[in-house]
């Protein structure tokens, strides 16, 4: 396996990144980074008005994903992020532009802005895509139950996962691994869980 590897989990809100990353991370002694959610000053003003807060949110995000990067590039041990920073520019800020929520001005100031960013970027060794059905991720963030993420409509979140196929679909310059996680539970499914963590091992060892 590659020394020190770096891992990068990719999907939709809902999906389970968080629970994976640290399943993962445990299994194979990596360090864990996880992507600032429960302490982010804007996500709660974001679901209540889109067009107002998405560019302050994107933000927000990019500079918090970017200490990590930095943090990775420092780290002499195996590293898994709980989602990509790639993701904040292919997914979430184009995705928002696309509906009309962001500007054409603050999507170029936000595109110039990760251009100059992308230079210092560790690209990860891989990046696992965890995909799941519109319908799988509304069932699982009602389960987790928070707040913010109550209003978060299947049309929204529909225009995610289609984002997510497209990018994956010219991903040529990752590594990657999709894995389908509808009707996968990674606490019952034992076999399946093991031959996950498998293929990451054979994937980092080519």
């Amino acid at each position: 396996m590659i020394n020190n590897p770096f891992v990068g989990i990719a999907g939709n809100i809902g999906v389970g990144k968080t629970t994976f990353t640290e399943i993962v991370a445990k299994h194979f002694g990596w360090n864990e980074l996880y992507e600032s959610v429960s302490d982010n000053p804007y996500l709660d003003d974001f679901y209540r008005d889109m067009h107002r807060w998405c560019f302050n949110l994107q933000i927000y995000f990019l500079h918090h994903r970017f200490a990590g990067q930095v943090a990775i590039m420092k780290s002499e041990e195996g590293v898994i992020q709980d989602r990509t920073i790639y993701e904040d520019v292919e997914i979430f800020a184009r995705n928002l532009h696309n509906m009309n929520f962001m500007t054409d001005r603050d999507w170029n100031t936000y595109q110039n802005l990760f251009s100059n960013m992308a230079q210092f970027l560790r690209k990860p060794d891989l990046i696992i895509y965890l995909k799941a059905s519109t319908d799988t991720l509304l069932s699982r963030i009602k389960n987790r139950n928070r707040d913010f993420e109550r209003t978060i409509s299947p049309e929204y979140l529909h225009s995610l996962n289609v984002s997510y196929d497209t990018w994956i679909d010219r991903c040529d310059d990752h590594e990657v691994l999709t894995i389908n996680s509808d009707g996968f539970n990674i606490f019952e499914d034992d076999k399946g869980l093991q031959d996950i963590l498998k293929q990451i091992e054979a994937t980092l060892t080519k």
